[in-house]
């Protein structure tokens, strides 16, 4: 599958991947700052944004998706940085092809399943009428109900056209089917990625443990760990500076060291 991709600036190959609920325009901020240096892509995974939808949604599927995209704009090897979903996504792909990935960020993730933390937002998307006429202000009423969370609702919101035919751009039964697959991260026997890899937490998110790091080194030998501590799961939005002080030094670093 080809993915709708948003690309700016010259220079080394970067692809950045959103997390679930969410779009390339999440990392739009990322984008335009790191845009300098690099040929920043900004996908949109299958079944979010303005990408293609499909029934199947797991890893594999999603890292050929990601590998396709670049390879058809002639973007190989890349810089992958995912947050959240994207960053299973990036690991995925660096895992299954190696030699495509010149480096890995993984953003607050790590290749572990996870509980069923979304479902509950998923149901609340799901269960929204849209009804026409349907306004932005009447859906955000609607959703508090269940998402009580401000901040969280206008991230799910981004995703609602309003109007006179409302509907969501998320393929949100396909999503809904795939949520095990989307918790999960199966075991790969013999994978690794022994290229620059580099793993940021949020202080105050619990994705990303000190208990991961073993699992992540065997898969990724290289990995170094950092973490910002007064961020969240979103730590790219909670701590824009502090992100980018991390990221932007490692990718000079790997690039240049890059053949």
């Amino acid at each position: 599958m080809i993915l709708r991709a948003t690309e700016s600036g010259q220079g080394p190959a970067l692809c950045l991947l959103h997390g679930l609920f969410g779009s390339g325009r999440n990392l739009g901020a990322v984008q335009r700052r790191l845009s300098a240096n690099f040929r920043v892509l900004a996908l949109d995974l299958r079944n979010h944004g303005a990408s293609p939808h499909a029934p199947v949604m797991h890893y594999a599927a999603m890292a050929a998706d990601v590998a396709a995209t670049l390879a058809a704009r002639a973007a190989l090897p890349a810089v992958l940085l995912g947050h959240s979903m994207g960053g299973k996504v990036a690991m995925r792909l660096a895992l299954d092809e190696p030699p495509a990935v010149t480096a890995l960020v993984s953003a607050d993730i790590a290749p572990v399943a996870y509980p069923p933390h979304h479902r509950g937002l998923l149901a609340a998307m799901q269960a929204l009428a849209l009804s026409p006429g349907l306004t932005r202000a009447r859906a955000d009423a609607a959703l508090a109900v269940s998402v009580p969370d401000s901040r969280v609702r206008g991230f799910l919101l981004q995703n609602l056209s309003t109007g006179e035919n409302p509907f969501w751009r998320l393929g949100l039964a396909e999503i809904a089917a795939s949520m095990p697959a989307l918790e999960d991260f199966p075991p790969l026997p013999g994978a690794r990625y022994a290229g620059p890899a580099l793993f940021i937490g949020g202080g105050r998110s619990d994705y990303l443990r000190a208990e991961h790091h073993a699992l992540i080194r065997s898969l990724f030998p290289a990995a170094r760990f950092a973490t910002l501590p007064g961020a969240g799961h979103w730590l790219h939005a909670d701590d824009p500076e502090g992100f980018l002080a991390l990221v932007a030094p490692f990718l000079a670093e790997v690039t240049a060291a890059a053949p």
